[in-house]
């Protein structure tokens, strides 16, 4: 049986990858901060599905909770075949309205984590000539969005970076680029979601199950709904000036309230 690694697996996405990579009888090691949440989890996994669920508990936003998850990623003995990196957050306020400490402490998590926790990944298999990487990013890559939708760019471009330098090892990355979907996310951030229009939410399982085909098929970008897919082009062919303005009155009518 093959192992997968997920962080931020107690809710939302990363819940959703446990449930279905548990369904489909890969055993798991599942990070996030809550000991008793991950915990519950596990036991549910495995009582469900026969499956063995390890615990990791770790905050990604310091370094001894990366260096935690590297470690047990770089362990030749048990090898994890597949890592998600799902562990993310937002901060609720414009650009000066967050703290710095807030503001850097986003960055360690989007960016300095899925940078060390990937790399820690990818050397293992590449040893093994197999593997795969998902880091999930978010559709607010693709527009001037303040510091959540730029650690979530950068995110887009390490992956698919990284995935042409891996090409031909046996080891595929993917970033995964979601809308706005149904989890604790806005919850935890004090964002407002009651203005979102009903047809902009999507549903964390089937999103997981359209990632993980893309995955299959070798994509290194995954926007996983024609909605979204659409939107997206639109996106491309528009002034990057007008862009701006849209998507910072979006962000005040959707993000925070």
């Amino acid at each position: 049986m093959t192992t997968a690694l997920i962080t931020g697996s107690t809710a939302g996405i990363g819940a959703a990858f446990a449930r279905r990579l548990a369904g489909d009888g890969h055993n798991l090691v599942l990070v996030a901060r809550d000991t008793k949440r991950l915990r519950d989890q596990a036991t549910e996994l495995h009582d469900r599905h026969g499956i063995e669920a390890e615990v990791l508990t770790a905050d990604l936003a310091t370094d001894a909770g990366i260096e935690a998850v590297a470690a047990r990623l770089s362990d030749r003995r048990n090898p994890v075949d597949l890592l998600i990196n799902n562990a993310g957050f937002g901060n609720k306020g414009r650009y000066l309205d967050v703290s710095m400490t807030d503001e850097l402490k986003m960055l360690k998590v989007h960016c300095e984590a899925v940078l060390r926790l990937t790399s820690a990944a990818t050397e293992a298999m590449r040893e093994r000539g197999r593997g795969g990487v998902v880091n999930v990013a978010s559709v607010a890559a693709f527009v001037p969005r303040g510091t959540y939708g730029a650690s979530k760019a950068w995110v887009v471009q390490f992956t698919q970076g990284a995935a042409k330098d891996l090409a031909g090892s046996g080891v595929r990355l993917m970033a995964l680029c979601p809308g706005f979907v149904r989890t604790e996310f806005h919850q935890r951030a004090g964002m407002g979601t009651d203005n979102i229009p009903g047809w902009m939410w999507l549903d964390a399982d089937k999103l997981v199950a359209a990632a993980l085909g893309d995955l299959a098929r070798g994509k290194s970008l995954s926007i996983p709904d024609p909605r979204y897919k659409a939107l997206m082009g639109i996106v491309k062919v528009a002034p990057r000036g007008l862009l701006g303005g849209i998507t910072s009155r979006t962000g005040r009518k959707y993000g925070a309230q």
